[in-house]
């Protein structure tokens, strides 16, 4: 019996062993052909010889040509294809993309079904890789006027368009310091943006002619619920007028839990990442420019895998008819 378990626990320390060998094994590869691009590369734009250049890197130079004078095989060839798309897109959309968009964005340009995990060992190979999400910290203020519970509760879903909309102002800065504030309404049921308002005061005329446009420009849901924070702007007698005229259920987040409009907080950090930190802005014009065309693209074209590869509007489109 005694025999038995040990040949068991032995067998599993080789299984173990074996897959760590793998694992080391394929990471050793990668780094090689990362080191033998690089080479190949320098020689050919640079001039720089061989022998200097697998010395810096630590590679044998018998291998390197080993690996130069190689026959490429069918699936070497469609990898380096593929990587031309990959950094064409990359390039395209100023390196905000993953590898999982990077997939679902070659997939419906090239009517293929590439796995991402392939897509990601790819952009790995030339170091691709979209852009770090900065943290910030955020300060709620409550208010006792005009305070709601939180209806919302965390339930970032929604069976109709215009059921279930949530709202939020951030600010942004230009020039030498001075400040922009951008109030939004997004919709639950695509995460699409269905009203925006640039402004150079953070104020409630931001947020009624915000709330407003929404209103105004879609169709609503019985019972629309719009969930925020506790900001003044939300606790204010006129907001509270806006949502009793269209008969609206308002929902607010508790003091300090900024995770109950985790929906909106997404969308302000993956606008910034993706467009405004990537820039310097001189000038307000510029940056309502940017950001006015980043909500359209982020509406129209920014594919997500919730909504099996499709665009907010897209998604939205297609439940409406």
């Amino acid at each position: 019996m005694g025999s038995k378990k040990l040949s068991i626990r032995s067998r599993k320390c080789l299984i173990k062993k074996v897959r760590g060998n793998r694992k080391k094994a394929i990471l050793s590869k990668v780094r090689n052909e990362v080191a033998y691009c690089a080479i190949r590369e320098l020689n050919e734009k640079k001039d720089y010889p061989i022998q200097l250049l697998c010395t810096i890197s630590k590679t044998n130079r018998s291998s390197y040509y080993k690996w130069l004078n190689r026959k490429e095989t069918d699936q070497e060839r469609e990898n380096r294809e593929l990587l031309k798309e990959i950094k064409a897109l990359y390039e395209k959309v100023d390196g905000i993309y993953g590898y999982r968009r990077i997939t679902m964005n070659l997939n419906r340009k090239m009517n293929k079904h590439y796995n991402a995990k392939r897509i990601h060992r790819l952009m790995k190979l030339v170091g691709l890789h979209s852009k770090i999400r900065r943290k910030k910290k955020w300060d709620h203020r409550p208010s006792d006027n005009n305070v709601a519970d939180n209806i919302l509760n965390r339930e970032f879903t929604a069976a109709h368009p215009n059921e279930k909309w949530v709202t939020d102002i951030t600010e942004f800065k230009y020039g030498t310091g001075q400040k922009a504030y951008l109030s939004a309404v997004l919709d639950l049921y695509d995460n699409s943006i269905v009203s925006f308002v640039i402004g150079h005061r953070n104020d409630n005329k931001l947020v009624f002619k915000t709330v407003k446009g929404a209103l105004t420009r879609n169709p609503l849901h019985e019972k629309l619920l719009i969930h925020s924070d506790r900001g003044f702007q939300y606790t204010s007698n006129g907001f509270k007028k806006i949502v009793n005229e269209n008969h609206l259920v308002q929902s607010m987040s508790r003091v300090g839990k900024c995770i109950d409009n985790g929906c909106m907080e997404s969308f302000w950090g993956t606008l910034k990442v993706e467009k405004y930190y990537l820039h310097h802005y001189s000038s307000y014009k510029e940056l309502q420019k940017d950001i006015k065309n980043y909500i359209q693209f982020y509406n129209q074209e920014r594919l997500q895998a919730k909504f099996n590869g499709l665009s907010p509007m897209e998604y939205r489109t297609k439940a409406i008819a």
